[in-house]
């Protein structure tokens, strides 16, 4: 599973082009003729943002799941405890 990095030391920003404001969605996605069916990337998004990306990667039937950002640290960090 990925993990998020902030660019910068404060919030994850969104990966819309040319946007600067904080990330509050997940996009996982994959693509099918490159990866695996269990992999994920994730572009992250703001609330303008969120409906724009999901469109981009829907058409290409690569998204596979919005959910927020907190849902998603929240995720990863159960994912961390079971693992260890």
């Amino acid at each position: 599973m990925c993990t998020l990095v902030a660019v910068n030391d404060e919030s994850p920003i969104c990966s819309a082009k040319g946007c600067r404001t904080t990330a509050v969605w997940v996009l996982a996605w994959n693509n099918p003729k490159i990866h695996t069916p269990e992999r994920r990337k994730t572009w992250l998004a703001c609330e303008e943002h969120r409906e724009h990306l999901s469109q981009f990667l829907g058409v290409r039937s690569m998204l596979k799941d919005v959910v927020t950002l907190a849902d998603w640290e929240a995720g990863a960090a159960g994912r961390s405890a079971a693992d260890g």
